[in-house]
């Protein structure tokens, strides 16, 4: 009998799990990861560097590989049967892309880039600087593929060109790409999300901006959406899968299942949490300063939701009483706007955002 099975007695061991707790690295789990500037990683053979595996929110859909690159130091060369997303913690270094038989393609970046390796390419990161290692942070869908193959020689060595997603064109990275609806972008690298201009998010409360990138022909799909000093978004749930990686600011999210008592995540910098299925979550900004989060997640091969594409909004940006999935400000228990006060009274931030008008009921 095989590990994937349970033979009737012992929980059933996914491949994706077998997968990751036999790789010889740190694996986070739970809800969130405090910090992923200082999270611990060891020596991963298969990537040449030292990492880590951040498996969040008990599901198999997608995961985060946490990789630090020596000063001066290069990974392995990759590639993989699976979508990836790699965001740049710290550090400057470059990576170069390539297919069987064709000329080898570089790109720098630093800390806040954004890219995705052509599914299936090979590639190879490299840190340019000789003195301070390099962090990124890449989440990927391998879970999800794993388990559907159950053989981790075909996602690492199978060689099928993906013609159609990169045929390394000479502007592939290079090209800055293009707005293709509301808070959308598409392209294949962003320098730095830092300081790349958002769109208009009214719809999600506290004056907030946001853009999504649809990278690389992939299914996966990012945003970054930021929002100012003392305000608070309204809470929302979707499916699993999205990792909410802090940019700049502090606060703390409220995490819940429908009928169960909220979960306090306090978050800065560096901090990465992630939503269970269906699970609401809230993120207050608490601090002086605007907080702004990256999202990265799986997607649909429509970037746009089956809303979107009839003109209208998705069911997370739809109140409850009118049957989405967001819960409004008057919706929300007074005790929220109160444990929002304390924490921003804490960081000597001024509150921003006018208490709630309550719906009668409450």
């Amino acid at each position: 009998m095989d590990d994937y099975s349970s033979g009737g007695r012992q929980p059933r061991k996914s491949p994706y799990t077998i997968w990751k707790h036999g790789e010889g690295v740190p694996v986070y789990e739970g809800s969130y990861l405090s910090d992923l500037y200082t999270a611990e990683v060891r020596p991963w053979a298969r990537v040449g560097q030292a990492g880590a595996i951040v498996n969040l929110a008990e599901q198999e859909e997608d995961d985060g590989h946490l990789v630090e690159i020596a000063p001066g130091g290069q990974t392995e060369v990759l590639h993989h049967m699976y979508e990836a997303s790699v965001f740049i913690l710290n550090g400057r270094g470059a990576t170069s892309f390539w297919l069987k038989d064709k000329p080898k393609q570089t790109v720098e970046w630093q800390r806040g880039s954004i890219f995705a390796p052509p599914l299936n390419c090979y590639y190879q990161h490299f840190n340019l600087d000789g003195r301070e290692p390099a962090r990124m942070f890449t989440v990927t869908n391998m879970p999800m593929v794993l388990n559907m193959f159950r053989s981790p020689e075909f996602i690492f060595k199978d060689e099928f060109v993906f013609a159609d997603r990169y045929g390394s064109e000479e502007n592939y990275f290079s090209d800055p790409g293009q707005h293709v609806g509301i808070r959308q972008w598409k392209t294949n690298f962003v320098p730095d999300l830092r300081s790349f201009k958002l769109d208009d998010y009214s719809e999600r409360g506290a004056g907030g901006v946001n853009m999504r990138f649809a990278l690389s022909n992939n299914q996966m799909v990012a945003h970054v959406s930021t929002f100012p000093a003392g305000t608070y978004k309204m809470g929302h749930k979707h499916g699993a899968g999205a990792h909410v990686i802090i940019l700049s600011g502090v606060g703390y999210s409220l995490l819940w299942m429908e009928g169960e008592e909220p979960k306090k995540v306090d978050w800065h910098d560096g901090s990465v949490l992630s939503p269970k299925e269906f699970e609401f979550h809230q993120h207050f900004n608490t601090g002086p300063t605007p907080a702004s989060y990256l999202a990265v997640r799986l997607g649909s091969l429509d970037t746009r939701t089956g809303n979107e594409l009839r003109g209208e909004l998705p069911l997370s940006s739809i109140s409850l009483r009118e049957g989405g999935w967001q819960r409004d400000y008057s919706e929300e228990p007074a005790w929220v706007y109160e444990l929002f006060e304390k924490e921003c009274a804490k960081n000597g931030a001024t509150v921003n955002l006018p208490r709630p008008q309550y719906a009668a009921a409450r």
